[in-house]
């Protein structure tokens, strides 16, 4: 569904822009998502709308045939650190997450309600795992989910076609990023 309105109160989500995934993505879909959070991410600070940055440091412990990018069993340091083009501000909240979905076991829910908020975009890595795992668990807290679908990208591009294509659409509203900002601006 094609987004329609623009809550009181949104709050921009972006999830796992860190140093150790973007540096192991040098393709163009990537470094075009990247760009448009980026430009997501100035839109809402200017308006004065929530931002909040999410960083991943773990995985579910169970077992899985997918490997980790890293040999050790934990990963570089600094690879949890932001990407320095989110030019991380003071009024930016911060969450690490440990698993797939920025709502799991961190606080992030608690946040957005004591900020009065009721919608949320979203925009990051991995389309199909942290991006989707978020935007479900945004789904079932009751948000308004709205999914910049050029602001995400995926290693897999089947997986991002599949996640913007067929999960997304049943779990909310679907734009770009010069749509969102457009629509905010309109509102604002």
């Amino acid at each position: 569904m094609a987004l329609t309105a623009i809550d009181p109160v949104p709050a921009l989500a972006v999830i796992d822009l860190q140093k150790g995934i973007v540096a192991t993505r040098n393709d163009s879909r990537t470094a075009a998502a990247v760009k448009q959070a980026i430009c997501l991410t100035a839109e809402f600070r200017r308006h004065g709308l929530p931002v909040v940055l999410v960083n991943v440091t773990g995985r579910a412990p169970g077992r899985t045939e997918a490997k980790r990018p890293w040999s050790n069993a934990e990963p570089p340091s600094g690879w949890a650190d932001l990407i320095d083009e989110l030019d991380v501000r003071p009024t930016d909240h911060l969450i690490t997450k440990r698993r797939r979905s920025a709502f799991h076991d961190t606080g992030l829910d608690t946040l957005l309600r004591d900020l009065g908020v009721t919608q949320i975009v979203l925009a990051g890595l991995s389309t199909s795992a942290g991006v989707e795992s978020t935007a479900r668990s945004a789904c079932d807290h009751g948000y308004h989910v709205v999914l910049a679908t050029d602001a995400m990208s995926d290693p897999d591009a089947d997986a991002h076609r599949h996640s913007t294509e067929r999960v997304f659409p049943k779990l909310g509203e679907t734009a770009t990023a010069a749509e969102i900002t457009d629509m905010i601006g309109a509102t604002r």
